[in-house]
Order: C-alpha cells, then structure tokens, then sequence
C-alpha cells in the first residue's frame, strides 16, 4: 500500500497504548522569503512599477510587465543591494510577482478599429 514502517509502527503503539501521537507538521518547512528579505516585494515593486502598465482595454485589473523574473533577479542585485546568495531562485521571483500581481506579457498599444466596408458604403448614400 506504499505506507511507511515507521507510520505503521507507530499506529501500532498508538492503538496498544491508548494515547494518540501528535505529529507538529505546522512547523514543518521553510520560512517564506519576505521573512528572510523583509523588505523584497518593496524593492520588486518599485523596480517593476516603472516597466510596467494597465490592461491597455480597461477589462481587468491586471498588471502587464516585460520584465522577466530572471530580469527582476538581475536589477535586485545590480540596483537594489541584494547578493546573488541572499536572493531567492527565479522560480519564487516569478510567484512573488504573480502574488504582486503583475503578469509577464508583451505590452502594447490599443490599436483604433478599423471602420467596416458597411458604414463607408451607407455613409456615401
């Protein structure tokens, strides 16, 4: 069934002694990196904020940036201070900036549309 001795041994005690083990999975794991970096959603923002705009059609909330979270980790260290060890991999930059709300997308212009063939024909009349 692909389960653990240890798990198994242990329910076994349990069941024999009566008392039930408490496992602290709560403290299992790794801190999240603003613990570590208190101040790096700061530091992305404003490094983002500059290269960055609305949803060019009004229909979202959302952010659009060019930068990549490969870009993002370079500026933090050549701008912001931070060292190559300190900071977190490329792949928690792009969820911080995911979580920030910015999204990785080419950003461009609103082109007007196009008058259809319909309205210059009725207009000519």
């Amino acid at each position: 069934m692909g389960w653990d001795r240890n798990t198994i041994r242990k329910g076994i005690k349990e069941l024999s002694s009566g008392i039930t083990c408490l496992d602290n999975y709560s403290a299992k794991g790794r801190y999240k990196a603003e613990e570590h970096l208190p101040h790096l959603l700061e530091d992305i923002k404003k490094l983002v904020d500059s290269q960055s705009q609305t949803d060019p059609s009004f229909k979202s909330q959302r952010l659009y940036t060019r930068l990549t979270a490969n870009a993002v980790r370079k500026l933090l260290i050549e701008k912001a201070g931070y060292s190559n060890e300190e900071l977190p991999t490329e792949e928690t930059i792009r969820i911080k900036l995911n979580y920030l709300g910015y999204r990785l997308k080419r950003v461009a212009k609103v082109l007007p549309q196009k008058k259809s063939q319909k309205q210059m024909q009725s207009l000519s009349n």
